[in-house]
């Protein structure tokens, strides 16, 4: 295994289940997008059910282990394109499950969560597994805000991205598994 992937904090995961979405999740990670993105960003009800029943295995969610809830997530959709459009957020059946890469589609954490690692460790997760299963490359779109966070995580920004999703100007990021 690729020590860049390594655990970096054993009490989050000692505290947090990490495991691929249930149908019975999909209430709670609507409710979390709601949380986390604003209106325009958000993924919409219909299309977060959409991914969870065509892509469960590319929808990583922390369970809290205390109080049995989700804490946060990490979708994505498998794909053999290699930049990024505004389409996978609204479209599940471009997901390919033999596909190479994976689109990533939100990094989701509950407020009460945030600055302890706990998206940390949902990244790191997420690609160990991805990993595992063979994938070469992960690509995400985030704000200008968000772009040194992901190059902590081992992202590249490529840059503005070809992407308006929200009315937001995004940059591309990806990292090679």
């Amino acid at each position: 295994m690729d020590k860049k992937y390594k655990i970096v904090n054993e009490a989050i995961v000692d505290r947090f289940e990490f495991r691929n979405i249930k149908p019975e999740d999909t209430k709670q990670a609507v409710e979390i997008e709601r949380i986390c993105f604003p209106p325009n960003e958000a993924c919409s009800e219909k299309n977060m059910k959409e991914r969870i029943a065509k892509a469960p295995d590319y929808f990583l969610v922390a369970v809290d282990k205390n109080t049995g809830k989700l804490a946060g997530f990490l979708n994505g959709l498998a794909t053999n394109e290699d930049i990024f459009r505004d389409e996978f957020f609204t479209d599940a059946s471009l997901h390919k499950s033999e596909g190479m890469n994976i689109m990533l589609l939100g990094l989701d954490v509950l407020p009460e969560y945030r600055g302890k690692g706990l998206g940390r460790e949902l990244m790191y997760e997420y690609c160990r597994r991805q990993l595992n299963n063979g994938k070469k490359e992960l690509l995400l779109t985030c704000l200008d805000s968000k772009v040194e966070m992901y190059k902590k995580f081992g992202y590249v920004d490529k840059g503005i991205a070809n992407s308006s999703w929200g009315g937001e100007e995004w940059h591309e990021m990806s990292i090679v598994l």
